[in-house]
C-alpha cells in the first residue's frame, strides 16, 4: 500500500555521530546519545537527606536480563492483565505477574531487542536494532509473527485496535495488522540532523495515532489510513547550531479524555484539544521525558534535572522542585498523591504532588534509570538499565 504520507528519506541517527563529531568536537555535549558523561553541564546534586512522608515498600525485584548498557534506548516495562512485561537487549522477553513478581513465561531471541514491549489485542511486539519487529502470544510467549522496518526501533511499539505502529529511528511509523503481520501503511517525517538519542511512542486515541517527532511537533493521523488530521508545533526548533535547535518530543503524550499534554526538550510543555489540536495552554517548562498527569498537575522534568509541577487546566507553574538537579532525571510517573522520577545512580524519588516537597527515596538498582515507571493497579514497575525490574507499593 502507497504511504499515507511521505517526505524526503532522513539519514538514520547512527550516521549522525559523525556530523556531530565534525560540528561539536565529540558527542560527550550531545544529550543522551553513548556516554552519561558531560563535560558541558554541572556536576549532578548531592543527595540531600529529609524526613519521609510517604512509604515505599518494594513487593519484588527480577532480573530481565544484562540490561541495555549505555545503548540509550529507554527500555521500560508494559503492564496488561495483570502482567509485567519486559525485554532486555540480549535476554529476551519475559511475563511477570504483577503483584508476586512470580515468572510467567521467558522467551529467549538471538536478536538485539532494543526497544520496550508493547501490549495489546492478545499480543506482546518488541522491535531490535535491525529493525526487526516480533509478535508473541501474551499469554504464553509463542511466536504470532514476524516484520521488518528499515532502521533500528528504540520506541516500544503501541498495540490496539487491530493495529501495531512501530516507531524506527529514521522518523517512519509502520502500521502493521495485529492479527496478521501484514504491512497496512505507514508514515514519514524528516529527522532533525541533531535529535537526543531516542523516540516516542506513538499513541493511540479513538481511531487515531499521535505521533511526537524529534523536531519538536505532534501529529495526529487516521488509524486505519495514517492520513495527517493535524499537526502542532510543542516547541520550534530555532536558534544559532543544531545543538540550540534540539526541540525533540521524546516521552510519549498522555491522554486525559480528549486533550493531550505533551513536552519537548527546548523547556515547553503544552495541552492540546486531541480533535483539532488546538493548543490549550503552553508553559515553558519541559523535558525530553515523559509527562505524569494526575487529576489536577502536570508533573515534567526539565534537562537540567528541576522537577516542575503544572496546573493541569490553565498551565500555570504551582511548583519547582530543584533538589535534584542535573541527576539525568527519566521521566515522569504519578502513583497516588505522589510524583516519582528515576536517576542516574539508581534512586527512585517521590514528591508530593501538592507542593513537589521530596518524600521518599529508595536506592532500586544499581545503574541508572532510564525509562519513566509505568504504575498500574496502584503498584509502581520500573526498569533499570542494568536489567533490574522492581515493583513498589505505598504503605498506608
Amino acid at each position: 500500500m502507497a504511504p499515507a504520507r511521505t517526505r524526503a528519506h532522513a539519514a538514520p541517527k547512527f550516521l549522525l555521530v559523525l556530523a556531530c563529531v565534525v560540528a561539536l568536537g565529540g558527542c560527550s555535549t550531545v544529550k543522551g546519545w553513548f556516554t552519561d558523561k558531560s563535560k558541558n553541564i554541572a556536576e549532578p546534586s548531592e543527595l540531600v537527606d529529609f524526613t519521609p512522608t510517604a512509604k515505599p515498600q518494594r513487593m519484588w525485584s527480577v532480573n530481565v536480563g544484562k540490561g541495555e548498557g549505555r545503548l540509550g534506548s529507554r527500555q521500560a516495562p508494559a503492564i496488561a492483565d495483570g502482567r509485567v512485561y519486559a525485554a532486555d537487549l540480549e535476554g529476551g522477553v519475559g511475563a511477570w505477574d504483577l503483584q508476586s513478581g512470580k515468572p510467567a513465561w521467558r522467551v529467549e531471541s538471538e536478536l538485539r531487542l532494543s526497544s520496550g514491549p508493547g501490549v495489546g489485542d492478545g499480543i506482546v511486539v518488541v522491535g531490535s536494532l535491525e529493525g526487526d519487529v516480533v509478535a508473541l502470544e501474551a499469554a504464553n510467549g509463542a511466536q504470532k509473527w514476524t516484520a521488518k522496518v528499515g532502521t533500528e526501533i528504540l520506541a516500544a511499539p503501541t498495540v490496539g485496535q487491530g493495529y501495531v505502529l512501530v516507531r524506527s529511528i529514521d522518523g517512519r511509523v509502520t502500521a502493521f495488522d495485529s492479527a496478521s503481520g501484514e504491512r497496512r501503511w505507514f508514515w514519514e517525517r524528516e529527522t532533525p540532523t541533531l535529535t537526543v538519542r531516542g523516540n516516542a511512542s506513538p499513541l493511540l486515541g479513538p481511531g487515531l495515532a499521535f505521533i511526537a517527532s524529534d523536531d519538536g511537533s505532534l501529529s495526529a493521523v487516521t488509524l486505519s489510513t495514517g492520513r495527517l488530521l493535524w499537526e502542532q508545533a510543542i516547541a520550534l526548533g530555532e536558534g544559532r547550531t543544531e545543538l540550540d535547535r534540539m526541540a525533540d518530543v521524546d516521552g510519549m503524550p498522555s491522554l486525559d479524555e480528549v486533550v493531550l499534554f505533551a513536552t519537548s526538550y527546548k523547556k515547553k510543555t503544552m495541552a492540546i484539544d486531541g480533535t483539532t489540536g488546538r493548543p490549550i495552554w503552553v508553559n515553558d517548562s519541559g523535558g525530553p521525558g515523559r509527562t505524569g498527569v494526575s487529576a489536577d498537575r502536570v508533573v515534567v522534568a526539565d534537562p537540567q534535572g528541576t522537577v516542575w509541577g503544572l496546573g493541569k487546566f490553565d498551565g500555570s507553574g504551582l511548583w519547582q522542585q530543584p533538589a535534584l538537579a542535573y541527576r539525568r532525571l527519566a521521566g515522569v510517573a504519578i502513583q497516588g498523591d505522589y510524583a516519582v522520577v528515576g536517576d542516574y545512580q539508581g534512586y527512585l524519588h517521590w514528591l508530593q504532588l501538592s507542593d513537589g516537597a521530596l518524600a521518599a527515596r529508595v536506592e532500586a538498582a544499581d545503574e541508572a534509570f532510564r525509562a519513566a515507571p509505568v504504575v498500574a493497579d496502584g503498584v509502581l514497575v520500573a526498569q533499570a538499565s542494568d536489567g533490574t525490574m522492581s515493583a513498589w507499593r505505598l504503605s498506608p
